[in-house]
């Protein structure tokens, strides 16, 4: 599950799932619907293979946040099926999705960057917790 949380002149995300690779791929849902209106009018079309390592968790959330907001600006890619694994300090993705159309993908928020403000990764009874906030 995520949602968004109102934080001044910008907007968070909030995810909570039973484990972490499952609270990256709701963090990436939580980021894509902050991007576009209905997420769920992203097609499967292409698929991308990611990468990433980084020795601190909050900042491997971070860095996958970053690289699909990096995806949607430079490639105009937009992801609806995220697949995740993480082992200790490296993240393998894939990434399901497609470039964005105008007509079926309207923009919600002009998402800039990720910030370090007020990023964490949190283990609870329940589950996990994450909290990022974006630029918009």
């Amino acid at each position: 599950m995520h949602e968004h949380f109102d934080h001044t002149a910008d907007l968070g995300i909030r995810a909570t799932a039973p484990d972490l690779a499952n609270l990256f791929v709701e963090m990436a849902h939580g980021l894509t619907s902050a991007m576009i209106d209905r997420p769920e009018t992203i097609l499967e079309a292409e698929h991308i293979a990611l990468d990433l390592a980084d020795g601190d968790r909050d900042f491997l959330l971070f860095d996958w946040l970053r690289a699909i907001l990096h995806l949607y600006e430079e490639r105009r890619f937009l992801g609806r099926r995220f697949e995740v694994t993480i082992d200790r300090d490296h993240l393998k993705a894939d990434i399901w999705g497609e470039p964005v159309d105008a007509d079926r993908h309207p923009l919600s928020h002009e998402v800039k960057a990720v910030t370090y403000h007020g990023l964490k990764i949190e283990q609870n009874a329940e589950g996990w917790l994450a909290e990022a906030i974006v630029d918009i």
